[in-house]
């Protein structure tokens, strides 16, 4: 797939032509917050008829509760919270606060829910557990012999998303906005690859900027652009009961939504002329994928478009689960129902973001009504401003590597993210399928030397190699939890302190690689990033990519390989976009990560192994820290960098795919006199965050600025201009800075997202976190007020409180002298 980029430019504000393809919830919150900032000349095209067009928004069930897993995520629904609830037409309200109530019939899900109050304190939800009388006292059909407990958030609720379209819609005409009902795109215009007009059945709108917000049609319309969209379109089935005489009266549609998600189940009250209902959705039954391009026009659709017939047998489980949870409802029974189609991607995430292969074209796609509001206010900004007020990467549509936009691996996924929408995921579980897909030049010797790996970007990656089990014998390592101790082995610990102690080769071709060329290359990068690069050949850089609010769109090792030629490390596929839409005429940028290979070679041993297999001077007088050098290792060329991720002394060494496992089995045979082992990423991480080193989408974001993140010293204001440094501010005013914290206890273990208290209320939250094998300790980072060192904190982890210290950073090595050896 191609992996081009056009160098675009904005258009005037104000001035710019929008035009917004659907006018489902999303497409009208975007159309608010475009005119809310001042772009009226916004126009919405729609297939349907107003104000029910018969997509997703036009049945949606309206639950929203905002906590979740992703900081963003939850961002988005407390937005859209905040919004609908200011929201009415003709005095109906389009949100109703009725609050959540998700209850644990499981352990596992009474365990979860201990985390998942944590999360809300983390992201600044207001939630509570509560005991089974407790909850049934908010939800009397409860049945209280199968509910261990519950999580509540009062301030969640019930959205009407047609109601509160109209209302947005309203709103948005009132600035300017006009909406055009029954318009079917049949086309994109465009010219020297950016977009110039939608053409539909009823006539061509010129624009500037186009937006897709067409829900499950987001591939229909991608297809036009020749945009790729990785979204999947399912049913999934909601249905509701006669009316109960256990609701009693009408005051039981103040009932909390419900959750019930050891069954995949939720439940929400209707209320009508005849008494009370219930409406159950599931996704407990199998994936039922509908193709985008066959779905019927509305009015050729039975009901509307993205309503399909219910099918019972698929239901059936789900309703004896319901009785179960439920046993009112042995009063009633399954009056209506159908199979709604909406969208799911293949991480669970939005699609947001001006595309790669069409400049002006922007997708809002794969959008629930939880989210809505947010996200408009997020593209909002983004279009108008450059950038979102809150850190979306986790959502840009530029996130995916090629593999993963392939259409087997979008449906194959998707379907897997539909199945699991209520499970308990731990934040390391890999997908399952499919695997494996990208794999090193090592991967073979790996599988020989036992390695357990997780998945990351579609790379298969070690985290510990079983052939290291022997190393554990003797070392005294605190006994994790069950949670924990998932996705981990105390092998990470003997891998640990092997490195520290002798070498070990590490596998970091999953790190992205970057070729940047021409003869402005020094003057480009210089005022892309932070740092000085104007250095001498065989130089390298750590540096930083800013936004022009002095956000942290990514981290960078820059290596000066010639006068006009660069390697740059860099984090995601949007790394590269970014270089390529400011890149000067005169300069190339390359992704070279899929025909290259890299292996750290790390630990104080590190010089002993490399120096016998080249002819050139290793040392560190010859080859000091942050330098690169081109050389040979046994017979296989190598880009060798002085860096090191876990702070011992080392080198990168990078070479072609084609030679990688030549260069493995070369250091590996020439290691064995100095007992070399293979390590994995649980002993990186363990090592890297004893040094203080920082990873760009955990620790740090857009939302930060480098004097936050503690990335001051990679910050050069006086090399003169780059994108950003006039709203760097001054280094010592910063409100909050990114937190280097120890548990007290020894045995003690966090593993990020947790709140972190200080003066026993939640003042910030955890980034990343290891269990520091050489320290003895957890370490945690975190996002906190300016604390001093020494100050007692603590971290919520499973509802108990653990205690922790902020402490000075580095924790290992402060002179580094294990670096300079």
């Amino acid at each position: 797939m191609s992996q081009e980029v056009r160098t675009t430019s904005a258009p005037d504000p104000g001035r710019a032509r929008v035009v917004v393809i659907g006018a489902g919830i999303v497409g009208c919150a975007l159309a608010d917050e475009l005119t809310a900032r001042g772009w009226s000349h916004v126009t919405v095209l729609e297939q349907g008829p107003l104000p029910a067009p018969g997509g997703s928004t036009s049945h949606a069930p309206g639950l929203v509760f905002q906590t979740n897993a992703s900081k963003t995520m939850t961002e988005f629904a407390a937005y859209t919270v905040r919004t609908f609830r200011d929201l009415d037409v003709a005095g109906e309200p389009c949100f109703r606060p009725v609050g959540g109530l998700e209850v644990a019939t499981t352990p596992e899900r009474w365990a979860d829910l201990h985390r998942k109050v944590g999360l809300a304190a983390s992201w600044g939800v207001r939630g509570e557990l509560l005991t089974t009388r407790q909850c049934a006292a908010l939800w009397p059909l409860l049945a209280e012999d199968k509910v261990l407990g519950g999580f509540h958030t009062p301030d969640d609720g019930l959205a009407d998303a047609v109601l509160a379209s109209r209302a947005l819609q309203a709103r948005a005409a009132a600035r300017g906005a006009r909406f055009l009902e029954r318009h079917t795109v049949t086309g994109i215009e465009r010219v020297d690859g950016r977009v110039t007009g939608v053409v539909t059945d009823r006539g061509t709108f010129p624009a500037d900027l186009v937006v897709s917000a067409a829900g499950f049609w987001g591939p229909v319309i991608g297809r036009l652009a020749g945009v790729a969209v990785p979204l999947l379109p399912l049913a999934h089935q909601y249905a509701t009961t006669s009316v109960l005489p256990a609701l009693g009266a009408r005051s039981a549609a103040a009932l909390p939504i419900l959750r019930h998600q050891d069954r995949d189940l939720y439940f929400r009250t209707h209320v009508d002329a005849e008494g009370v209902r219930l409406g159950i959705g599931s996704y407990a039954h199998r994936p039922l994928p509908v193709d985008p391009f066959t779905v019927p026009a509305y009015d050729d659709a039975p009901v509307m478009p993205s309503s399909l017939a219910f099918t019972p047998d698929d239901f059936a489980p789900s309703w004896a689960d319901a009785a179960a949870l439920l046993p009112g409802l042995a009063q009633g029974a399954v009056a209506d129902g159908f199979n709604g189609v909406f969208s799911f991607t293949p991480d669970g995430m939005p699609l947001l973001g001006e595309a790669r292969e069409l400049g002006g074209f922007w997708l809002a796609e794969a959008v629930w009504v939880t989210h809505s509001a947010g996200v408009a206010r997020a593209v909002a900004e983004w279009m108008t401003h450059g950038r979102p007020g809150i850190d979306v990467h986790a959502c840009d549509i530029r996130r995916f590597e090629d593999v993963q936009l392939t259409p087997g691996y979008v449906e194959e996924r998707a379907a897997r993210s539909f199945v699991e929408v209520y499970d308990v995921i731990h934040p390391l579980q890999p997908i399952h399928r499919p695997r494996p897909l990208r794999t090193s030049p090592f991967h073979p010797r790996q599988q020989e030397l036992g390695a357990y790996f997780l998945e990351g970007g579609g790379w298969e990656r070690p985290h510990w190699y079983e052939t290291n089990a022997p190393l554990v014998d003797g070392l005294d390592i605190p006994v994790r939890d069950a949670w924990s101790a998932r996705y981990w082995s105390p092998i990470a610990a003997a891998e640990a302190k092997a490195t520290r102690e002798r070498v070990a080769l590490y596998d970091m071709t999953p790190l992205r690689r970057l070729e940047v060329t021409g003869p402005g290359a020094l003057a480009f990068l210089q005022r892309m990033t932070t740092n000085q690069l104007d250095r001498k050949p065989g130089s390298v850089t750590y540096t930083l990519l800013l936004d022009e609010a002095a956000g942290i769109r990514s981290d960078l090792t820059v290596a000066r390989l010639a006068p006009d030629r660069f390697q740059i490390g860099a984090n995601s596929p949007a790394d590269a976009d970014w270089l390529r839409e400011h890149a000067p005429d005169s300069v190339t940028v390359r992704d070279i990560t899929s025909g290259t290979c890299c292996i750290g070679v790390w630990g104080p041993l590190a010089r002993e192994l490399v120096q016998p297999l080249t002819r050139d001077d290793f040392s560190h007088t010859a080859f000091g820290y942050f330098r690169a050098k081109e050389t040979v290792i046994g017979h296989v060329p190598v880009t060798a960098l002085r860096l090191s991720y876990v702070g011992e002394l080392g080198w990168e060494l990078y070479t072609g795919a084609d030679l990688g496992l030549r260069l493995w089995d070369t250091l590996w045979e020439a290691g064995q006199r100095l007992d070399v082992i293979a390590a994995g990423r649980s002993a990186f991480e363990s090592l890297r965050l004893e040094k203080g080193y920082r990873a760009w989408g955990r620790d740090m974001t857009a939302e930060h600025t480098p004097y936050e993140a503690g990335l001051g010293f990679a910050v050069r204001p006086g090399k003169g201009g780059f994108i950003g440094r006039d709203a760097l501010g001054e280094p010592g005013r910063v409100r909050r800075r990114l937190t280097c914290l120890t548990l007290d206890s020894r045995s003690a273990v966090v593993l990020g997202s947790e709140p972190v208290l200080v003066d026993g209320a939640p003042a910030g939250y955890v980034t990343s976190a290891a269990y520091g094998y050489t320290i003895g300790r957890c370490v945690a980072y975190a996002w906190l007020p300016v604390l001093a060192p020494g100050t007692p904190v603590h971290i919520e982890y499973f509802g108990e409180k653990v205690a922790a210290t902020v402490a000075e950073e580095p924790l290992f090595d402060p002179r580094m002298a294990h670096l300079m050896r």
